[in-house]
């Protein structure tokens, strides 16, 4: 009877805990994993999130579409899965279809820059959203994705010890177990205190090459340092993994440097920058509509120059990204067969 009773026990444990893993890639009413990223998600193979604000603030169509596409194939050549996060209709959606992402991108239908404080509001109304970096970080974390690549963080908003303009990005990557493949922090902000309150919220600010030197998004360099560096994906797979090893609720930021060809001469961006904050300003632009406004004023004064940079440095953090995933997976599954042997001994 003992014996019946326990092997009763075991089967509902196992049924329980079956159902809570497949419950991660179904994990709400609210979100809806693509077919293939579902898929990989399932088998153990490497994963990468995409947020979608580079689509709807980001670039005008049809160029958003087009570096969307660049971007996931990015991912795919090295051998990752792809999962674009967006708000379609109502719906999480995480990983798009190719006809899904072309009818998100053409912007027929308005989306809201959506972080944490947007979602009830688009989910309950039934809107597009573009999620941004908080936002992916948010649902990638709630799904089970690992490794997650974008062009450039959020921060201490240039001003910020006044204004106390400070983006959730920041939060959410303190309170959720991710790592967030940038290049660095958007130079259009405070980097220094950017990287203080990346310190007070715990996260482990790495910088991928072979110094410590910090990026500075359209540069390689902000004059400023990581607490650390790493070289390989394989060092940066390692590194992330025990994040997950010892269940640390904050994640792990990897910046890694735009490549030499496509940065930008420092002296030149910062001067657009000053001038794009100066006319913000002036407007009166607060809030989520700065750093889009930013952006497109800095674009406009160097004649498009700093978008070039902006979608060299994305696609190369992909590439890092999908790397990085591919033997972050390898590490995560290795581990797990190698308990499942000794359980048996």
């Amino acid at each position: 009877m003992q014996i019946k009773m326990t092997h009763i026990l075991r089967n509902r444990a196992a049924w329980y805990l079956l159902k809570r893993k497949m419950s991660r890639y179904n994990c709400s009413s609210c979100i809806d994993v693509s077919s293939d990223v579902s898929i990989a998600l399932r088998n153990h193979r490497p994963v990468v999130a995409l947020e979608s604000t580079i689509i709807t603030h980001g670039m005008p169509y049809p160029q958003n579409l087009e570096v969307a596409q660049q971007v996931e194939e990015t991912v795919r050549k090295e051998g990752a899965v792809p999962a674009t996060i967006a708000i379609i209709g109502g719906r999480i959606k995480v990983g798009l279809d190719p006809e899904i992402l072309a009818d998100f991108a053409s912007l027929n239908v308005p989306a809201i820059k959506t972080s944490r404080r947007d979602f009830p509001y688009v989910l309950s109304k039934g809107l597009n959203g573009g999620t941004t970096v908080a936002g992916t970080i948010m649902v990638a974390n709630t799904v089970g994705i690992k490794v997650f690549a974008t062009g450039g963080l959020g921060g201490v908003h240039r001003g910020g010890e006044t204004t106390m303009d400070i983006s959730t990005d920041l939060m959410e990557l303190g309170r959720n177990s991710i790592a967030v493949v940038s290049s660095g922090i958007k130079s259009i902000l405070d980097i220094e205190k950017t990287l203080e309150y990346l310190e007070t919220q715990g996260v482990c600010v790495v910088t991928y090459g072979k110094n410590k030197n910090f990026p500075s998004f359209y540069t390689s360099n902000s004059g400023l340092e990581s607490p650390y560096n790493v070289e390989t994906p394989t060092e940066a797979a390692i590194l992330i993994n025990k994040l997950f090893e010892f269940r640390m609720n904050s994640g792990v930021l990897l910046a890694v440097p735009i490549p030499e060809e496509d940065a930008m001469e420092g002296s030149e961006i910062e001067e657009a920058i000053n001038e794009a904050l100066k006319e913000a300003k002036n407007r009166g632009i607060k809030g989520k509509e700065v750093t889009p406004f930013i952006l497109n004023k800095v674009m406009n004064l160097t004649d498009g120059k700093s978008l070039t940079s902006n979608i060299a440095l994305i696609k190369n953090n992909a590439k890092v990204a999908a790397q990085v995933a591919i033997e972050l997976e390898k590490l995560q599954t290795g581990s797990s067969k190698l308990r499942t042997e000794s359980s048996k001994l």
